[in-house]
């Protein structure tokens, strides 16, 4: 057993191979030599490219398969109820709208509970620190369209405000394609603008403006203030002890141990590459956990420099864990009570204790060993600044936004926010509204359904046309039952404790939405539409369903493709670092998350592409294979750096298995989307 202790050394009684002739030039399985292999190797009787040998296990049969556009709307997530969400919600907009209700500025109150539930929408798991991006940086952008939206209402006329919008919709679609962050400041920017401009106010836009940010900075207030329910334990010897600011973060690097846990027990299994996915997207949490905005450059207080440590400690774990699964073979069940110990202690703040040394009768093992003894000094020891995480650049952000994939999103969203926008101003001078002026509901549900970074679009049309239906006839209901403004205003703080139960599926948050919205306008002084919201929510599935069918300049898939480009260059260049036999580790880690995260995010997107009408899901035919065999790639090449690290040489399996993937992903590049549109 070893101590969590600087003081417990390796058994001495333990073999180590030597490392001597690690940079011998051109030995049989060096990375020299591997470098000159990886050529295509071609089948002599073919001339095709030779496949990567594999074991293939037979499917299970399935009785009834659904189309996945209808399996998607189908799924909903599961999980625990987040009641510190809930508690939020429920004191977010309500107490808002009923202070300006006391106040005599109702109005003011029905934007600050907009703002609140907007906010309440990006009030994700994760850090207090992540928060702060997540919720505050979408505010910002919807304050601006608020501005831009009541200010152009005002004074445009229509044609020069459907342009407008238009224009706001091309770029908004654009940045989305940056990021999460970005997509929900694009979403908020035009919800806002198309509020602005089709719910006049008797309040000035600056007020309004004023009371958007009012309202989205009091729910991140609650977000950073309240505490998390158990996060006030923890050792006080080690500072943790009511220190509750930090408990996203160790949250998610405690996950991050457990996921290291389970790929070791799933090791030379089925469950193998589904674990190894997990433990990526495990250490995308963390890493976004602990990465997230701060005032100073470093890690101020002893509890986020212990985190940060503690998380760095976790990379060379995950890496060893990850060539043991390569090398498909089951490890000793003790080799993965070290990584649950450590998340233990993470968890709870305290001491690591006595760590089970794993035997080291192969490679990735006496790795996984080394990265144990690594863990238990990061953790005695506390300190570290290194997340190993690559910034990206303000010129690749540009290349995205204005790339392939950025040019088709602000195309699709902008086409159809102006088009929705068009049809409302239409039904707006015909009187379909009646006597009241508002008109924003058509190109603000156009803006929830066209994203394609929030799911396939048909799988929303039918969501976002069921949950409004629904809440539209349960505010029915209420409305004619409830005192007004008292019993408006108590459904309002009802529906935002249950916005964050309801985001496990998009008609259930729809309902929860509609209802929230309905009451809040009506507060402000808007009559009961129901009837009309459905007919609006009906005309808005239709606009979109069209537009975003509609064949486009350039090849369709840009989004996809691109993705996938940019995995693949993390994936070559990973691999590059591996085979020039640096000694930087630091740099190699870097690369390897950055590897896996572009093909995580690479992953999502094609599985969203994959769940579209066939029509639309055609374009990103083939990059699914494209994927699987990059990754295949990076765990390889992870395999071999453990392998380097421990003998100097690859094995003759190393070095066929990245010949074969080469070959492979060389046959399979280009495959993806064959169909194009207009040239």
């Amino acid at each position: 057993m070893r101590h969590g202790s600087l003081s417990h050394r390796r058994n001495p009684h333990v073999s180590r191979p030597s490392r001597t002739g690690r940079t011998l030039y051109g030995r049989p399985g060096s990375p020299a030599t591997v470098a000159r292999r990886l050529t295509p190797a071609l089948d002599q009787t073919t001339g095709a490219p030779r496949p990567v040998s594999r074991t293939v296990r037979p499917a299970r049969r399935v009785g009834l398969s659904l189309p996945p556009w209808i399996a998607h709307a189908l799924r909903a997530q599961r999980g625990p109820v987040p009641w510190s969400a809930v508690t939020r919600g429920a004191l977010a907009g309500g107490p808002l709208l009923l202070a300006a209700v006391l106040a005599g500025r109702a109005s003011l109150g029905v934007v600050a509970a907009i703002a609140a539930m907007l906010a309440g929408i990006n009030d994700r798991p994760g850090s207090r620190r992540t928060s702060v991006r997540r919720i505050g940086v979408p505010a910002l952008a919807g304050a601006v369209g608020l501005l831009v939206g009541t200010y152009a209402g005002q004074h445009l006329g229509a044609v020069p405000l459907i342009l407008v919008l238009t224009g706001l919709g091309l770029v908004a679609g654009g940045v989305s394609a940056a990021g999460t962050v970005a997509s929900g400041a694009g979403t908020q920017l035009l919800v806002t603008s198309a509020v602005g401009a089709g719910m006049p106010l008797p309040d000035p836009g600056w007020q309004s403006v004023l009371a958007f940010l009012a309202g989205a900075g009091w729910l991140l207030a609650l977000r950073l203030v309240l505490p998390t329910p158990g996060s006030l334990t923890g050792d006080s010897r080690l500072g943790t002890r009511l220190d509750f600011r930090f408990d996203g973060e160790r949250a998610a690097v405690a996950d991050v141990y457990d996921a290291v846990a389970a790929l070791l027990d799933a090791a030379g299994t089925e469950q193998a590459v589904a674990r190894r996915a997990a433990l990526t997207a495990a250490l995308d949490h963390a890493e976004d956990a602990l990465a997230g905005p701060r005032l100073r450059r470093y890690a101020s207080s002893a509890a986020e420099r212990r985190l940060h440590a503690q998380y760095a400690a976790a990379l060379p774990l995950g890496e060893a864990a990850t060539a043991l699964a390569w090398a498909e073979q089951a490890v000793p069940a003790r080799a993965s009570e070290g990584p649950r110990r450590l998340a233990a202690a993470v968890r709870g703040g305290v001491h690591a204790g006595p760590l089970p040394a794993p035997t080291r009768t192969e490679p990735a093992l006496r790795a996984l060993d080394d990265a144990l003894l690594h863990a238990a000094e990061a953790f005695d020891r506390g300190r570290g600044r290194d997340l190993h995480t690559r910034r990206r650049s303000v010129v690749s952000l540009a290349r995205t936004v204005l790339g392939a994939g950025g040019r088709e999103y602000g195309l699709r969203v902008g086409l159809c926010f102006g088009a929705s926008a068009a049809v409302a101003q239409v039904l707006h001078h015909g009187h379909w509204y009646g006597s009241h002026q508002h008109w924003y509901w058509l190109p603000a549900t156009a803006v929830f359904l066209v994203k394609p970074d929030l799911g396939p679009l048909v799988s929303r049309v039918l969501c976002r046309a069921a949950g409004t239906v629904l809440g539209a006839l349960v505010f029915a209901g209420f409305a004619a039952v409830l005192p007004r403004p008292g019993g408006l205003v108590a459904l309002v703080a009802v529906c935002g404790a249950l916005v964050p139960v309801a985001a496990r599926h998009f008609a259930a948050q729809t309902t929860v939405v509609t209802v929230l919205v309905l009451a809040l306008v009506m507060v402000g002084g808007e009559p009961q539409a129901s009837v009309s919201r459905i007919g609006e929510t009906l005309l808005a599935c239709a606009i979109v369903l069209v537009v975003g069918h509609l064949p486009m300049p350039g090849q369709r898939g840009g989004g996809i493709r691109a993705r996938v480009d940019v995995a693949d260059a993390a994936a070559h260049a990973y691999l590059a670092h591996v085979l020039s036999e640096s000694g930087d580790r630091a740099a190699r880690w870097t690369l390897r998350r950055e590897a896996y995260r572009t093909l995580a995010e690479a992953r999502a997107a094609i599985a969203r592409a994959a769940a579209e009408l066939p029509a639309l899901a055609r374009h990103s035919e083939g990059a699914d294979e494209v994927a699987a065999v990059l990754e295949r790639l990076v765990d390889t090449t992870t395999a071999c750096a453990v392998h380097l690290d421990d003998t100097g040489r690859l094995t003759p399996r190393h070095t066929d298995r990245l010949a074969g993937l080469r070959d492979e992903l060389a046959k399979r590049r280009g495959r993806v989307g064959r169909h194009r549109t207009l040239a």
